[in-house]
C-alpha cells in the first residue's frame, strides 16, 4: 500500500521538514530535495505502526499534561471516597448508642441532642445513601451541562474553579460543621448537591485535555493507563481517612480537602490544555487525512481547507452530540455499569466493617484492592483493544466475567486474603471496562467522522457519556441501602449481576457489529493469502 501526497508548500525545522498540504512530518535525515512547485507528488510506502512505536511521538509537554490531568482526579476522588471510608463514624455521630465513641463519653446533653439526628442506624445509614443519591442525581446534571461549558469556556479555569470550589464544600461538610457542633439534615443535603455540581466540572475537561494531547494511536492503552486515576484516587482517600480516622472522622475531610485544593492551585498555573499552546500540532493536524481511494484535491481546494483550520470550529450543540453514533448505547450500558462501579464506591467499607465485623480502618484499607483490579484491568483491555482496533468486544467479554465474579464475590468466605484477591478479580473485570467507556471510548466518540474533524464536542460527550451513568447510579445508591436492608446483601449483589447484564445488552448491537466487521477482515486477508 502506498500513500501519494501533494505538495502546497513546506516549513523546515532541526528535526522535521513539515509538508504543509498533508502535515506529514518527515526526517531531515532523508535528506529530501523539496521544490517549491505547488504540483509535486510523492508517493510513500504506509507502514502500520509498532505496539508501543507511538510512544516516540509524545514530548514532555505531553507527560506533564498527563500527569497533571491524572494526579487533579486523583486528588478529586481522593475526597470523594473520605465519605465511604467514615460512614461507620458518621452514623455512630448521627446516633444514640452506648458504643458511640466518636463523642466524649461526658459531653453536654444539648451538644448530643444536635449530633442524634437518627433513632437508629438503619434510619442513619438510608439517610447516607439517599446522599449519596443526591450527590450523584447533582453530579450527572452538572455533567450534562458541565460538558457543553468545557467546549466554550477555557478548559484551565473551569478545572481549578470544581478542583478548589468542591475541597471547599468538603471540608465545611465534614470538618467545619463538626468543629461548630452544626448538625442539619437540610444542611448536608444542600452542601452535597453543592459539591455534585462542583466535582462535575472536573471529568469532563480532564478527558478533553487528555484527547487534545493525544492521538488515536495507542490510546487505548493511554487512557486506559491514565483512567487509572480515579482508582488511584480511590486508594489515597482509603489511606488518608484509614491514617487519621483516630482523631474523628473531621480529620479525614480535612486532610482530603486540603491536598485538592493544593492540587487545583498547582493545575491552574502548570496546565496546558492543547498543544497549540506551545505550537506543537495537535491530532487532527498530525493524523494523516488523506485518502488514497479519492482524487488528489486541487490547490483551491487546499487553500479552503487550510482557511478552515485556521478558523475557530463551532462548538457541536448538546442535541446533536446526544445523537452521535454509539453515544447513546454506550450511556445507557455505562449507566447500567456506574450503578455497580459506584455501589462499591460507596458501599465496600462499610459492607466490610458490617458484615464480617472487621475494623473500619481494616475495611477501608482491604477495599483497596478492588481500585488495584480496576487500575490493571483498564490498562490491560485499553492495551488489547488496540491490538484487535475494537472496543466492544473486549467490554462485553469482560463484563460477562464480571457477572461471575460478582457470584463468586457474594459468597467469599471471612478471610481477609481470599477476600482481596476476589476484590481484585471483581475489581479488573467491572473497573476496567468502567475506566475504559468513561474515558477512551468518550474520547472516541467525541471525536468520530460524524463531527467533520471539529474536536469541540469532546467535553460535551464525555459529560452526556458519564451524567448518563450517574444518573443510573444515583437510582441505584437508594436501593442498595433498600434491598440490604430487606433482604441482605447477598441480594445487594445479584441485583449488581443483573445490572451488568444490563450493560451488555445496551453494547450489543455494536458488539455484534464489530464482531462481524473483524470476521469480514479475516475473511479478506484470508483470501488475499
Amino acid at each position: 500500500m502506498k500513500l501519494q501526497i501533494r505538495i502546497q508548500k513546506y516549513q523546515e525545522s532541526r528535526e522535521f521538514v513539515v509538508l504543509r498540504s498533508s502535515t506529514l512530518k518527515i526526517p531531515t535525515s532523508w535528506n529530501l530535495k523539496i521544490p517549491t512547485s505547488s504540483n509535486l507528488i510523492f508517493s510513500f510506502p504506509v507502514m502500520p505502526p509498532s505496539c508501543c512505536g507511538f510512544l516516540s511521538q509524545y514530548t514532555h509537554h505531553h507527560l506533564v499534561a498527563f500527569l497533571l490531568t491524572f494526579f487533579s482526579y486523583v486528588f478529586l476522588h481522593a475526597s470523594r471516597k473520605t465519605f465511604s471510608n467514615v460512614k461507620v463514624s458518621i452514623s455512630a455521630q448521627w446516633t444514640p448508642s452506648p458504643q458511640n465513641g466518636s463523642a466524649p463519653a461526658f459531653s453536654p446533653g444539648e451538644t448530643w441532642e444536635k449530633n442524634h439526628l437518627f433513632e437508629n442506624e438503619e434510619e442513619a445509614m438510608l439517610f447516607l445513601g439517599a446522599l449519596d443519591s443526591i450527590f450523584l442525581f447533582s453530579y450527572a446534571v452538572g455533567l450534562y451541562l458541565s460538558g457543553v461549558i468545557g467546549d466554550r469556556v477555557n478548559l484551565r479555569y473551569v478545572l481549578c474553579f470544581g478542583l478548589c470550589g468542591s475541597a471547599a464544600v468538603g471540608f465545611f461538610f465534614g470538618t467545619l460543621t463538626e468543629w461548630l457542633h452544626i448538625y442539619n439534615v437540610y444542611l448536608y443535603c444542600g452542601l452535597w448537591v453543592l459539591n455534585g455540581l462542583l466535582q462535575s466540572t472536573v471529568w469532563p475537561c480532564v478527558v478533553a485535555v487528555m484527547a487534545n494531547w493525544f492521538g488515536k494511536t495507542g490510546s487505548g492503552f493511554v487512557f486506559g493507563l491514565w483512567s487509572a486515576c480515579a482508582s488511584t484516587g480511590n486508594i489515597l482517600g482509603a489511606f488518608l481517612a484509614s491514617s487519621v480516622l483516630k482523631y474523628g472522622y473531621e480529620y479525614a475531610f480535612l486532610v482530603t480537602s486540603m491536598v485538592q485544593f493544593a492540587g487545583g492551585v498547582v493545575l491552574f498555573f502548570g496546565l496546558l490544555t492543547s498543544p497549540n499552546e506551545v505550537g506543537l500540532s495537535t491530532e487532527c493536524q498530525t493524523e494523516l487525512d488523506t485518502d488514497t481511494h479519492r482524487p488528489l484535491i486541487n490547490d483551491e481546494e487546499v487553500e479552503g481547507r487550510e482557511e478552515t483550520r485556521r478558523e475557530t470550529p463551532k462548538a457541536v450543540g448538546f442535541l446533536q452530540a446526544f445523537c452521535l453514533p454509539g453515544v447513546l448505547p454506550y450511556s445507557l450500558a455505562y449507566a447500567c455499569l456506574k450503578l455497580v462501579n459506584y455501589s462499591f464506591f460507596f458501599w465496600l467499607p462499610f459492607y466490610l466493617s458490617n458484615n464480617y465485623g472487621w475494623k473500619e480502618a481494616e475495611a477501608d484499607r482491604l477495599s483497596m484492592w478492588y481500585d488495584v483490579g480496576g487500575i490493571v484491568g483498564g490498562t490491560v483491555q485499553g492495551l488489547v483493544t488496540d491490538f484487535l482496533g475494537k472496543r466492544s468486544p473486549v467490554i462485553a467479554l469482560s463484563l460477562a466475567l464480571a457477572m461471575a465474579s460478582l457470584v463468586g464475590y457474594s459468597h467469599s468466605p471471612d478471610d481477609k486474603s481470599s477476600n482481596a484477591a476476589l476484590l481484585a478479580l471483581t475489581g479488573f473485570f467491572i473497573g476496567g471496562p468502567s475506566n475504559m467507556i468513561s474515558s477512551a471510548i468518550s474520547a472516541d466518540l467525541g471525536r468520530q467522522d460524524a463531527i467533520q474533524g471539529s474536536r469541540e464536542a469532546l467535553a460535551t460527550v464525555t459529560g452526556i457519556v458519564d451524567g448518563t451513568g450517574s444518573i443510573g447510579a444515583a437510582g441505584g445508591q437508594y436501593l442498595v441501602s433498600l434491598i440490604e436492608s430487606k433482604l441482605g446483601w447477598v441480594s445487594v449483589f445479584y441485583f449488581f449481576v443483573v445490572m451488568t447484564g444490563g450493560s451488555i445488552v445496551f453494547i450489543s448491537p455494536l458488539f455484534l457489529r464489530e464482531v462481524q466487521a473483524m470476521w469480514r477482515d479475516r475473511q479478506t486477508r484470508h483470501h488475499q493469502l
